[in-house]
């Protein structure tokens, strides 16, 4: 995903638009946010983990997340959290399209890949 993030600020507030994802750096936040929208199955990213926690936010459709030695299957109004050094990642499953907030507890995103691409 790329990062795009545009921003207005007026006398009181600071108005962001974002599509993809954002660092909280660039944004004078503590937390990045990763903005995920597919209708591919299987779509996900490779087994991966932070230094940080990741919380996930699904707001429609599915996802299997493996998380550790554990795999769960989440859906719209459910969480899930990967802790700080934990081995992770996500699928697309079911027939919906996956709408879904990654937050990480972080100004800036690191990730240790522990798969090949």
């Amino acid at each position: 995903m790329s990062e795009v993030a545009s921003s207005t600020t007026s006398d009181d507030d600071t108005y962001v638009r974002v599509g993809g994802q954002v660092e909280g750096r660039d944004i004078g936040s503590s937390v990045s946010v990763i903005l995920v929208s597919t209708d591919e199955p299987g779509a996900g990213p490779r087994l991966h983990r932070h230094r940080y926690d990741e919380t996930f936010v699904v707001h429609r459709g599915a996802a299997e997340f493996t998380l550790g030695d554990v795999v769960v299957v989440k859906r719209a109004g459910e969480i899930a959290v990967a802790p700080p050094m934990l081995a992770h990642k996500f699928v697309n499953v079911g027939d919906d399209r996956l709408e879904m907030t990654n937050i990480h507890a972080s100004p800036v995103i690191e990730t240790e890949w522990l798969e090949d691409s």
